[in-house]
């Protein structure tokens, strides 16, 4: 192990000003349920984009420094600075997960059983070359598992797994899932063939649905066509999905689903009723890839909810036994089911090049950045 230690930050100002920057840290010392990870393998996920990011105008985006030490500074909107003020001066480590060799442990012997071990790891900064985290944020890789393919072994697998166990705690068959040509959407559809569960995949573009189709998916809608509602509430009647999660948030997807869920829950009713169905239809929203309002067109009756999914929060509720096991299966597939292609690679500099974040925050389905920190 080196002295050398580099973490990528993430600073709003006073002065309505967001700066990325590299900061030289000190080399971490274990306590004794910690361990110190060299990271080699971080994966760009939309949730470390939206800490990185926060909500500056990235159109505003200047760069200055040096090409080893480089700096991004944006403008902040002065109308959401009220809601950044415990951010204010905070230099936030950037990065939710990574992998790499456990490189000093502490003295417990769970500690201990990770020396020289290759490890997934989560709770947030992990865009840095060493990082020290207690036991329980990690994950033992199996024997031969390499950085690159353990590098999201969290945030996409248990945030997939989650929304199965969570369609299962509440008493639904099947699930929709918007954006579903997304990493976490095609990882999904691997779980639901596997474990026998109708998936109503909604995506955009035709080359999406192709790509889904070509990887099993029995039931895929394009939002685009002038056709969808019809195909999404036959889908919905063909797998009896009342349950869906929507990584988009504004606009009226949100709506759309739970219209067409009470179009094919009330299709053979006969008899009128002001309240509408009692079949209880459920919207969960993970993402805002839409920052805009969410619109509701009231007419899926009383029966529905439409709710925030955080990954932690839907954790806490399905229990320790549950997520254990979840944990156990992601590392037992984590080249197969839960496998993650990265199309970019680039060191914690090159991160921090205006060329690099453009082409990074666009999300691009197909594309998926990994940064390297050790290069």
């Amino acid at each position: 192990m080196t002295d050398k230690n580099i973490q990528l930050t993430s600073t709003i100002s006073e002065d309505n000003t967001l700066t990325l920057a590299l900061q030289n840290i000190d080399m971490p010392q274990p306590s004794a349920d910690e361990v110190v990870i060299r990271i080699e393998a971080a994966p760009l996920n939309p949730s470390d984009l939206a800490v990185m990011f926060s909500a500056a105008d990235m159109s505003t985006a200047t760069q200055s420094g040096t090409g080893q030490s480089p700096a991004i500074t944006a403008n902040v909107p002065a109308q959401f600075m009220p809601a950044l003020k415990t951010r204010v001066n905070q230099a936030t480590p950037v990065g939710n997960e990574g992998a790499g060799t456990v490189v000093a442990a502490g003295s417990s012997p769970a500690a201990q059983a990770l020396m020289g071990k290759m490890v997934a790891v989560i709770g947030g900064g992990t865009y840095r070359q060493y990082h020290c985290v207690n036991v329980q944020s990690c994950l033992e890789l199996k024997e031969g598992t390499t950085a690159k393919q353990g590098a999201s072994s969290f945030v996409n697998p248990l945030t997939a797994l989650a929304m199965v166990e969570t369609m299962r705690a509440e008493g639904h068959k099947a699930i929709i899932h918007a954006a579903a040509a997304s990493s976490l959407g095609q990882m999904l559809n691997r779980i639901c063939i596997a474990d026998g569960i109708d998936l109503v995949n909604i995506v955009r573009k035709t080359e999406q649905e192709t790509l889904l189709r070509n990887m099993g998916a029995k039931y895929v809608v394009n939002s685009s066509s002038e056709s969808f509602f019809e195909d999404l509430t036959a889908a919905i009647i063909a797998t009896g999905a009342t349950i869906a999660f929507d990584p988009i948030g504004g606009g009226q997807l949100t709506s759309d689903i739970l219209n067409c869920m009470e179009a094919a829950i009330t299709r053979d009713v006969e008899e009128y009723s002001v309240y509408g169905s009692d079949t209880f239809k459920q919207v969960y929203i993970y993402g805002a890839l839409d920052r805009g309002p969410i619109t509701l067109n009231r007419n899926f009756g009383f029966a529905w909810g439409v709710n925030g999914f955080l990954l932690f929060n839907a954790l806490g509720k399905l229990g320790t036994n549950t997520v254990v096991a979840m944990r156990k299966r992601i590392a037992d597939e984590i080249t197969t089911t839960f496998a993650s292609n990265y199309t970019h690679e680039v060191s914690l500099s090159e991160a921090l090049q205006l060329a690099s974040i453009a082409a990074y925050s666009k999300q691009a389905t197909g594309e998926k950045y990994l940064i390297t920190p050790q290069s």
